[in-house]
């Protein structure tokens, strides 16, 4: 792999053209930057597992969720530069740290330096590539050898929310054709629960998108492989910068969030997750190191 990328980069979507060698890109960074790495306990049963999952949150995101729990490591307000041997060695150390896989959460604008790292060191254990679903497929495929487990965000079917709070009105058209790609890995998992390889999308219950919701349901049932999992969430707090935005000041309904799982069960999605509502916590949010 060349590094032509970092003069002209078009890694994501937004294809912003940055000189990353001189400067940040849309994202928000320049190379590899990090806020934190943990086991983290608070993921689906599969991916937490036992030990918790190696979570490495990387600083900078394509996308600009008004909501975003994780606001100053989207907007890399905060963070550490790591080169790609620290990044090996923190796999290392995840592992021995007994990590039940290492979870690579907002990656795509850092693939190809996350690719050195995992040549100098591939982890024994899963690799989960942790995103918000605005990938391209092109970029997809420089990883995918590497990865084992796949587990993308749908956040919003329609243009126009899409573009109110994520300020990017392509997002599904994008999204779909991405988590279609991510949705081919193959399911394997041990007797005892684990996820070892496959593809889990995870779906944030809004404020008032029950619509919304439901579409991205009935996609996910008639376009994706049957042995994909759905994780329908219903842990949205208020966070991020949300002035101007009165409807996401609240969190969600029982009734919001019933409607959502009763048409998963309606729609015959056999592999189902969904949590309860005192998931909408934020004790949940990591507390971030650098």
């Amino acid at each position: 792999m060349d590094n032509k990328w970092q003069e002209n980069c078009i890694l994501c979507p937004v294809e912003c053209g940055a000189n990353r060698l001189n400067g940040v890109g849309a994202c928000g960074v320049k190379g590899l930057r990090i806020a934190k790495y943990y086991l983290h306990p608070f993921e689906e049963p599969c991916i937490s597992f036992e030990k918790g999952s190696g979570t490495i949150f990387f600083c900078g995101c394509n996308l600009r969720c008004a909501y975003c729990q994780n606001y100053e490591v989207s907007r890399a307000m905060r963070g550490k530069e790591v080169s790609p041997k620290e990044l090996a060695d923190i796999f290392r150390e995840l592992e021995d740290m007994g990590a039940d896989n290492i979870s690579l959460v907002t990656p795509s604008h850092v693939v190809p330096l996350i690719v050195q790292a995992l040549k100098l060191y591939k982890p024994k254990i899963p690799l989960v590539y942790n995103s918000g679903g605005y990938e391209k497929v092109e970029t997809l495929r420089l990883i995918d050898k590497y990865v084992d487990i796949y587990l993308p965000d749908v956040k919003f079917y329609s243009p126009a929310l899409s573009k109110r709070y994520l300020g990017k009105e392509d997002y599904f058209e994008v999204a779909s054709k991405a988590v279609a790609f991510m949705a081919q890995k193959p399911l394997s998992m041990t007797k005892e629960g684990k996820m070892l390889s496959g593809c889990i999308v995870r779906h944030l219950v809004m404020p008032l998108c029950t619509a919304d919701c439901k579409r991205i349901l009935k996609w996910f049932s008639e376009e994706l492989p049957k042995d994909t999992y759905l994780s329908v969430m219903s842990q949205y707090t208020p966070f991020g910068k949300i002035d101007g935005f009165d409807e996401l000041s609240r969190k969600i309904t029982a009734r919001e969030y019933d409607a959502a799982v009763e048409t998963a069960f309606a729609l015959g999605i056999p592999n189902l997750f969904i949590q309860e509502r005192t998931s909408a916590k934020t004790e949940y949010i990591p507390s971030w190191d650098f």
